[in-house]
């Protein structure tokens, strides 16, 4: 059985190149050379353009992006709206023109003719992520607390600019890596995703995918085994197995759903911190997990930014297809 790897390379990029995420988030060279220098040292496809990639729409509406101090990671740290009253006055952003966007497809669209047989995709964000940004955290969390209703209607006016955005980023030549992370358990109790959440989900993911031609990647991380099935309503062909979810239990569920894959991910910890024999062992587990289960992945989750290439590199070689036939048989060498 082969399986490939995939490692998720946003913030990690900008140190390939030696520069923060903040520096390479705002130039279209560095995020090109940086983009560039992962792909030439992982070989992973996807190529996802971008480092900080759950701020683009918010900024594109208006939000202002926080530099962190260091090698920290860029953030929204004010909510543009302080009610959902307020809120009702938002209109969808223009694609072409707002924020960052223009120059991430621009990128994009370098790096596809840089490694023309490669996908390169672009981030897109799911209603609720998109709505973090722009009532902060905390202020969204009270106002599906108190006023449900109107906090699902304040997710159902976002899907049309995410539906926009996907529209320029297929007109462009380009794929389209749909996140919807913010919403995954704790933060969302399953009964609130269910009904709040998932109506405006939903709907984003099928015009987005009528957009593109094809069924679009569901990717949220957390706790997702209890909101599992929701996340299959909405139609999705790829999901991931998060390291922070039941990951047995996630794959004995959704095994017979061989039409979906599914990318199940290594402890991110113990991909950048850990040691080579952890690595392996982390590695192994997952192997296991999987073993005869078509249409799986290995990834990495998101790859924090100061992780060792060699970790990573290590991580795919195990993934090789010498290395799945012996992996019992053979002791691995470490350097």
């Amino acid at each position: 059985m082969r399986i490939s790897f995939y490692p998720s390379v946003y913030e990690h990029a900008a140190y390939l190149v030696g520069r923060s995420p903040w520096q390479v988030s705002r130039d279209p060279e560095l995020l090109f050379s940086a983009h560039c220098r992962a792909h030439l040292l992982y070989g992973h496809s996807p190529i996802v353009v971008g480092i900080d990639i759950y701020n683009i729409e918010a900024e594109a509406y208006g939000c202002v992006v926080d530099r962190p101090s260091g090698n920290g990671v860029p953030a929204v740290t004010r909510p543009l709206f302080t009610s959902l009253e307020e809120a009702a006055t938002l209109v969808p952003f223009e694609s072409q023109t707002a924020g960052r966007i223009p120059m991430i497809i621009e990128t994009g669209r370098r790096l596809a003719s840089r490694f023309p047989k490669t996908e390169v995709a672009v981030p897109v964000s799911g209603p609720f992520s998109v709505a973090v940004g722009l009532r902060g955290i905390t202020g969204l969390l009270e106002d599906i607390a108190l006023f449900p209703e109107g906090a699902s209607s304040f997710l159902m006016r976002l899907v049309e600019g995410q539906t926009r955005l996907a529209k320029s980023v297929t007109e462009a030549g380009l794929n389209i890596m749909f996140f919807e992370s913010a919403a995954a358990p704790p933060l969302l109790s399953p009964e609130q995703f269910r009904q709040i959440e998932l109506p405006a989900l939903k709907q984003t993911i099928s015009r987005i995918s009528a957009t593109a031609g094809h069924r679009v990647p569901c990717i949220i991380g957390g706790d997702t085994l209890p909101i599992l099935d929701d996340i299959l309503a909405t139609g999705t062909d790829y999901v991931i197995c998060p390291a922070e979810t039941d990951q047995v239990a996630f794959m004995r569920r959704i095994w017979d759903r061989t039409d979906v894959k599914v990318r199940i991910n290594l402890d991110p910890n113990t991909v950048a911190y850990g040691s080579p024999e952890q690595i392996v062992s982390e590695v192994e587990r997952i192997l296991k997990l999987v073993e005869q289960r078509p249409n799986v992945s290995l990834g990495t989750g998101v790859v924090p930014y100061e992780t060792p290439p060699h970790n990573i590199l290590l991580a795919k070689s195990i993934c090789s297809a010498e290395q799945l036939c012996c992996r019992r048989s053979r002791n691995f060498a470490f350097s």
